[in-house]
């Protein structure tokens, strides 16, 4: 059975409550699941110390069990060094599309001939 330590979904619309919860990988986002081992509350401040609570002691037991934590937990037990993770690089993030670049291009070819004839004028 492969584990998982998730996010269930909890609150009213537009006001979010997370449970952090180990669950059967194929278990329902908001279904079964096997023990709840925190919350999260996205409505706090970020620097409030009660949105995120985590039974450390049941995460470490769960993952030397081989269950794997989703991105968002993986998170939130790095912050609280219970595990690592790692660094992820993506270069071409900041980078605009292609289109974009094109458009780019054109409008510095077209600056670039709007310049000559001023520069020609000015020389002579």
């Amino acid at each position: 059975m492969a584990l998982k330590i998730r996010l269930t979904r909890g609150g009213a619309k537009k006001r979010p409550y997370y449970r952090i919860v180990v669950a059967d990988a194929r278990a329902p986002r908001d279904g079964r699941f096997i023990e709840k081992i925190g919350t999260y509350d996205p409505m706090k401040a970020k620097d409030d110390p009660t949105r995120v609570t985590i039974d450390i002691e049941k995460a470490k037991a769960w993952l030397a069990k081989g269950a794997q934590p989703t991105d968002r937990v993986l998170r939130f037990l790095d912050a609280a060094g219970v595990a690592k993770r790692p660094q992820r690089n993506n270069p071409k993030k900041g980078q605009p599309g292609k289109k974009a670049q094109e458009r780019a291009a054109e409008r510095a070819a077209a600056a670039e001939a709007a310049a000559a004839p001023a520069e020609a004028a000015a020389e002579a």
